[in-house]
């Protein structure tokens, strides 16, 4: 993309706990293919150069298989082991990925990532070095103690849900992740601009995401996503 390398990493090596369901979430069936068929046909669709598939230990063949080979995905250059954390798969993408220019980061459980959402993140990422899609929240929010006490309720305008993809300069994101990895931190990892922030004071960009780029994690998620489904026609 414009004489630029463009890497994505999409995950999918999760268990999917709060699903209750005997099958990751990932390879759920959602509209007569698997959840993850959607996030992979949008970057198949992009204009990312290539993709790297994280997936579990023993899903490595099924995925090469029964995704990447069955639905043509030439993009998807390599589909690897993942980690026991989510950061541990991150890392593992990274280093499979490298060298690149740009690299975006994805939850292969978000099935509604559409062409335009991907192109703003990349975008930014080039602008700002790091970037992620989001959406303003919709509720009010409650700051709670230990006892589940409510003690501030921070003003709405300012803040965003943060979604996936998120788009780095790939030395920005790599250099975060290998100071992360090199001491004894404990600080909760929910996302990777975090680790930007927090290791390399790398502010991160927000550009508009989508109310419909929902991560699957519940039944209740399943539901909504095929009414999205019913409405995308995808």
């Amino acid at each position: 993309m414009n004489g630029r390398a463009v890497k994505a990493i999409v995950l999918a090596a999760g268990r999917g706990k709060r699903m209750g369901s005997g099958v990751p979430k990932q390879y759920l069936q959602l509209g007569g293919r698997e959840v993850l068929y959607y996030s992979l046909k949008a970057f198949e669709e992009s204009g990312v150069d290539q993709v790297i598939l994280v997936t579990g230990t023993d899903e490595v063949s099924w995925c090469r298989e029964s995704l990447v080979e069955k639905y043509g995905f030439s993009k998807v250059k390599q589909v690897i082991e993942g980690g026991r954390e989510r950061y541990d798969s991150v890392y593992a993408g990274l280093l499979a990925a490298g060298p690149c220019d740009y690299v975006l980061i994805h939850d292969g459980a978000r099935p509604f990532v559409t062409g335009e959402i991907i192109e703003r993140v990349l975008s930014g990422a080039e602008e700002y070095g790091s970037c992620t899609a989001g959406m303003p929240v919709k509720d009010t929010i409650k700051v709670v103690d230990a006892a589940g006490m409510a003690e501030d309720a921070p003003d709405r305008k300012s803040l965003w849900a943060v979604q996936t993809p998120q788009g780095f300069s790939y030395p920005v994101i790599l250099e975060a992740h290998k100071r992360f990895r090199e001491g004894d931190f404990q600080i909760p990892v929910t996302d990777d601009t975090m680790l930007a922030e927090v290791f390399l004071r790398k502010r991160t960009k927000l550009v508009e995401g989508s109310y419909k780029n929902i991560k699957v994690t519940t039944p209740e998620d399943m539901e909504l996503a095929e009414v999205f489904l019913g409405k995308e026609g995808l």
